[in-house]
């Protein structure tokens, strides 16, 4: 591949490639796979499976001292900030609801500090859940400020927040997402990108191309997982997330990110120069792969399905032209 080839920084959900979620497995499958990066979500560092928000300081200082072992770092903190309800209303769903002031004063000051001490510039968060039976669109005006204010405190902190594209959330479609980010307009609010996540919602590969081409002018960067519906019907309005089980990798599904990922080839400039702005290290391609069932709150691939995913990205990003590095024996080496 040419020296002046487009390149992603290839990063991934490390828990879903740990049976046990124990950190020296989530490591060491990465490490074997040649991954230099990982994205933080679930973790066991020795008191148990938790939420990268739950950690306590001796099992930071236990994650980093692994990370040093095992030559990685972290590319996005995966939070679940903005997975709460945005009004406290009973719509018969159990998500949970937090009077905002405190949610920014407490989860969210806390989401920033663990991406400081992990050394990471980026936070994965979502744009908060509408009562069920009502329109996303109508809810668009308190999200903005809402999420406005999230943008404020993490740029307080010199971070970025990542706005995933997820259904049944306000910014359910790429269209949506385009809007809460001009609404937003803060330099500390990005938009990331996931295929699987808009074809779930019964989308085609056009209609998930579409949402993409909508999502570009606030892109940060990419969760790459796919999926493929034996028996389409159509649009969804509410998805039944515990039923989702016909995830693929990224080469075999109903995306499309052929063409996603060719359009972003030649988008790329733009959108490092947006990241280099906000100190990130590159345009993060996060592997959250699903190969073995995933839910609301994340997914399982095993090592074994975490390294089929990640070859059947490297082929597609391989076949658009796309770079990416992994470890090679030169880096082995200087290791020792």
């Amino acid at each position: 591949m040419p020296a002046s080839a487009p390149s992603v920084l290839l990063s991934g959900f490390s828990d879903e490639a740990a049976i046990d979620k124990t950190a020296v497995q989530q490591f060491a499958a990465f490490a074997a796979l040649g991954m230099k990066w990982f994205s933080l979500r679930f973790i066991d560092a020795g008191d148990g499976i938790k939420n990268a928000m739950q950690l306590t300081d001796p099992e930071i200082k236990t994650i980093r001292e692994l990370m040093d072992a095992y030559g990685l770092r972290v590319a996005t903190l995966g939070s679940p900030i903005g997975k709460v309800k945005l009004k406290d209303v009973d719509d018969g769903t159990s998500n949970r609801y937090v009077p905002f002031e405190e949610y920014l004063k407490t989860e969210v000051v806390r989401a920033c500090e663990l991406a400081t001490a992990f050394d990471c510039k980026l936070i994965r968060g979502f744009s908060y859940y509408h009562p069920k039976g009502t329109k996303p669109e109508e809810h668009l005006s308190q999200a903005c400020d809402q999420l406005g204010k999230i943008a404020e405190v993490c740029d307080s902190h010199g971070l970025t927040y990542g706005l995933e594209v997820e259904a049944n959330l306000i910014g359910q479609t790429g269209q949506l997402m385009a809007q809460l980010h001009e609404g937003v307009n803060h330099p500390a609010l990005v938009t990331i990108f996931d295929g699987a996540n808009i074809s779930t919602q019964g989308f085609s590969a056009d209609q998930v191309y579409e949402q993409y081409l909508a999502m570009k002018p606030g892109l940060g960067w990419l969760h790459i997982k796919d999926y493929h519906d034996p028996s389409p019907t159509g649009r969804i309005h509410h998805v039944d997330e515990a039923s989702l089980k016909n995830f693929v990798p990224a080469d075999r599904g109903d995306c499309g990110h052929e063409a996603i990922l060719r359009d972003l080839a030649a988008y790329m400039p733009e959108v490092e120069a947006r990241m280099a702005k906000r100190g990130a290290p590159g345009v993060v391609c996060d592997l959250e792969p699903h190969v073995k069932g995933g839910g609301q709150f994340g997914g399982f691939s095993g090592p074994d399905g975490f390294g089929v995913a990640m070859r059947g990205l490297c082929r597609v990003l391989d076949y658009v032209g796309i770079d990416y590095e992994t470890r090679s024996f030169d880096d082995i080496k200087a290791s020792i």
